[in-house]
């Protein structure tokens, strides 16, 4: 099965960036004397790549089909999101009563690039999607 250039530039792109940004991010930990592994900083970053990676490719399967509801198929793919940060991370997050600055940046850092990329992506989805 050949992938799409579109696929391909979402990917090839979001893998590049995260792998940047959490390099990047190691490096302030060590600067910042932050045991490394610690925050879940990798379960964030692979995490997140894995979610915003299947909610694209399943906007993408499903543009032609619900072309009229890809922006709500998107908001649901933010639920989702939502919904694994308050199952998988908030809880380890909490276990010491404060979520610190550290933690949140774990978690929001690899998710903000991510959500621009997806909200990037999806409205390319939605500008090339045939009218009716």
């Amino acid at each position: 099965m050949r992938l799409p250039g579109l696929v391909i530039a979402f990917l090839t792109l979001l893998i590049s960036v995260l792998l940047l940004s959490f390099w990047l991010h190691l490096l302030w930990q060590d600067y910042a004397n932050i045991e490394r592994g610690s925050d879940m900083l990798f379960t964030s970053y692979y995490v997140n790549f894995l979610l915003a990676a299947g909610i694209f490719l399943l906007l993408y399967g499903l543009r032609e089909k619900y072309k009229n509801q890809i922006g709500f198929l998107y908001m649901g793919g933010s639920l989702i999101k939502f919904l694994v940060f308050f199952i998988v991370f908030y809880p380890e997050y909490r276990t010491d009563g404060i979520v610190t600055r550290s933690e949140f940046g774990a978690f929001f850092i690899p998710y903000l690039i991510c959500l621009i990329f997806e909200t990037a992506y999806a409205s390319k989805i939605l500008l090339s999607s045939p009218k009716e």
